[in-house]
């Protein structure tokens, strides 16, 4: 396999674990609550009158912000260090969840939850915190790095979506933004542990790179485009599975509880899989790897689908599908470090989250926009599984060697 190597970047001086677990946690605590927002979607609309279309338009909205401003978030990580852009995240994602506990409408939603919640997680979830983590091993300990903080998305899913759950339950839907609001805050703390500016090239070195020579390099690379395909594939499932499952399920006659439940396996299912796949990216070629995964999916989705949809059924693909949720961070980002090194991953890996968020808008409005004009959810899941076989297929001819420059400085 191909590793990646930019001996050109002089080590932080940092604890390794340190930033490794601060990291995790940083990611553990944004996406747990990201990925609770399915279960508001019924109390919203039974409370004051949202349709599925218009919860689903404004986690698009959070998606898409998220997407367009990473790119710039990831290049101020790059430049003036993880832990100020982190600790800014996390302020304003608690006050975007205040602010959603007392909205009456649906600009009131994507102002708060869509507008603010979205800016905010770009500087807590995972192009900032893999950035800072693989920066503080060595390169061949990136991709395990990248599963350690990828994985921590999943705990955060595992044990934060039933808290949720019992929250609402017991509260009520305001009450649940509002107590999830001081737990962001607690990632401005947290943000301490990532603190440093990136250690920078050595100077005088013939492979020094200005930024916007990465960038232009990156533009004419065709495998950066391939990643940036395939990883709007990955966003489209995510954010549909992760917003419209709770509702589908229910729709099937099955328990709340159920879907709650499935959203919480999937976490866990993804912690074992961000580490499998986060090693497989130090020992086999990631291309290959994401190939697998993409289809494994389609898959998945297939066989949920074909057979009538029960608690065991819905416990069986979320138990599946976790295994592979977010598996495909770790690979795409170590790509994204392999081939152009890592002094600006952070931009490079942004821009590739763009078009992951892309999907994920259209995973969620757009599903919501279906339902809502067909009353079901079919064609969104028709739609997710020919785009999974689709990813599987553009990922298998990128080219993966790092790039001469990095290769000449060996």
């Amino acid at each position: 396999m191909t590793q990646s190597h930019d001996p050109r970047i002089v080590a932080a001086p940092r604890n390794p674990w340190i930033v490794l677990i601060c990291a995790a946690m940083l990611v553990t605590i944004a996406m747990g609550i990201r990925q609770s927002f399915g279960l508001f979607l019924r109390p919203i609309e039974q409370d004051i009158g949202l349709g599925r279309e218009a919860f689903g338009l404004a986690v698009a909205v959070q998606n898409l912000i998220l997407g367009l401003a990473q790119p710039f978030v990831g290049a101020m990580a790059d430049k003036h260090g993880a832990g100020r852009v982190a600790a800014a995240g996390g302020a304003l994602y608690a006050l975007g969840l205040a602010l959603a506990s007392m909205i009456s409408g649906a600009v009131g939603l994507n102002l708060t939850l869509g507008l603010l919640v979205g800016f905010a997680m770009t500087g807590v979830t995972f192009v900032v915190a893999i950035g800072a983590a693989i920066r503080a091993v060595p390169p061949q300990k990136r991709g395990l790095a990248a599963g350690i903080v990828t994985a921590g998305g999943s705990v955060g899913q595992f044990l934060l979506v039933p808290v949720a759950q019992g929250l609402i339950g017991a509260f009520g839907w305001r009450e649940t933004f509002l107590i999830y609001a001081g737990l962001a805050g607690v990632m401005v703390l947290l943000a301490i542990g990532v603190a440093g500016r990136p250690a920078q090239p050595v100077t005088g070195h013939a492979g020094a790179q200005s930024f916007g020579e990465a960038l232009r390099e990156a533009a004419g690379h065709s495998g950066f485009w391939l990643l940036n395909a395939g990883f709007f594939v990955c966003g489209f499932h995510v954010a549909f599975i992760g917003t419209h499952l709770p509702a589908f399920l229910a729709d099937k006659g099955l328990d709340p509880a159920i879907g709650a439940r499935a959203l919480a396996l999937v976490g866990l299912f993804n912690i074992l899989g961000s580490y499998v796949f986060g090693m497989s990216a130090d020992r086999w070629r990631k291309k290959h790897v994401l190939s697998g995964i993409y289809l494994a999916r389609g898959v998945v989705m297939a066989l949920f689908l074909a057979f009538p949809i029960t608690a065991l059924s819905a416990t069986l693909f979320a138990c599946a599908l976790g295994f592979l949720w977010l598996g495909t961070v770790p690979l795409t980002s170590g790509l994204v470090g392999q081939i152009f090194g890592v002094r600006y991953v952070s931009t490079l890996f942004g821009i590739v989250f763009l078009s992951h968020q892309l999907g994920s808008f259209f995973g969620a409005w757009g599903a919501g926009y279906a339902y809502s004009v067909t009353g079901s959810y079919d064609f969104a899941w028709q739609v997710s599984i020919v785009i999974a076989v689709l990813a599987a297929l553009l990922h298998w001819p990128i080219k993966d060697a790092p790039l001469p420059r990095l290769q000449a400085a060996e």
